[in-house]
């Protein structure tokens, strides 16, 4: 399993020197981008535009202009998600639409980008909530003309806040048995023990709400390591230590060709 480590910090892309996982939200509107130092993949910020307009306001004309200026500049690019539409109850209730559409749109929403930009390294991602949906949600991209298992990496959506419990690692092995490879996002350690032997690439920014719980390591001055890069290197380090089923960083391409 390929780690990405979530920060909410861009300039980490050129000294972190370890995949990362940043959400365009960060990135979008910056004069100057940093230059990747290692394979690195985008978050499309879809949980907070969900949250905070119930709708996506960027459109997906803008987004992919957004993408290709990204794997441009900063370089790198392992891959995006899309402009998926999360499944969480709270979620379906603040958009005022089903599980069935949130599914609809994701799925809509990658062949659109796809359409637009074929040379992008836009990913699928499956969204639901029951096991049931996932199913449904894989015969939406069949219909679509999306074969999955196609393609080198899925997101698994509407799992992280429930990663840790036997219904999700249940249901991750068996998406990974319908031969999908799949990334898991916002997989905690708990998350990963439990589910990461079918995970191809998993990512999180745990550390950082760790370490606002924390003191800061002996060596910093500042309040908290919330923000603090040798913080999440070392929490990064500790992780993948204890995980059998991690790798060090290598490009999902690079293991596939």
């Amino acid at each position: 399993m390929l780690f990405y480590l979530g920060t909410h910090e861009p300039a980490w892309l050129e000294a972190a020197g370890v995949p990362l996982f940043v959400s365009r939200r960060r990135l979008a509107g910056r004069r100057g981008l940093p230059r990747a130092a290692a394979p690195w993949a985008l978050d499309s910020g879809g949980f907070s535009e969900l949250s905070l307009h119930g709708d996506w306001r960027t459109t997906p004309l803008s987004y992919v202009a957004e993408v290709r200026r990204f794997a441009s500049e900063v370089g790198a690019l392992e891959w995006a998600a899309p402009q998926d539409w999360m499944c969480e109850p709270e979620m379906v209730k603040r958009t005022g639409l089903s599980v069935r559409e949130h599914q609809r749109r994701t799925v809509t929403n990658f062949v659109e980008l796809r359409t637009l930009a074929p040379e992008l390294p836009f990913v699928p991602v499956l969204q639901g909530w029951t096991a049931g949906d996932y199913e449904d949600c894989i015969e939406m991209y069949a219909r679509a003309g999306v074969d999955l298992q196609c393609a080198h990496v899925v997101g698994i959506g509407s799992v992280c806040r429930r990663q840790n419990t036997m219904r999700a690692a249940l249901l991750v092995a068996e998406l990974q048995r319908a031969g999908l490879r799949l990334h898991g996002f916002g997989f905690k350690a708990t998350g990963l023990r439990a589910a990461g032997d079918s995970l191809v690439s998993s990512d999180s920014m745990a550390w950082s709400l760790h370490a606002r719980r924390e003191p800061p390591r002996p060596e910093c001055t500042h309040a908290r390591c919330s923000s603090c890069l040798p913080f999440a290197l070392e929490w990064r380090a500790a992780l993948l230590d204890g995980l059998p089923c991690a790798r060090e960083a290598m490009s999902v391409r690079a293991r596939e060709s």
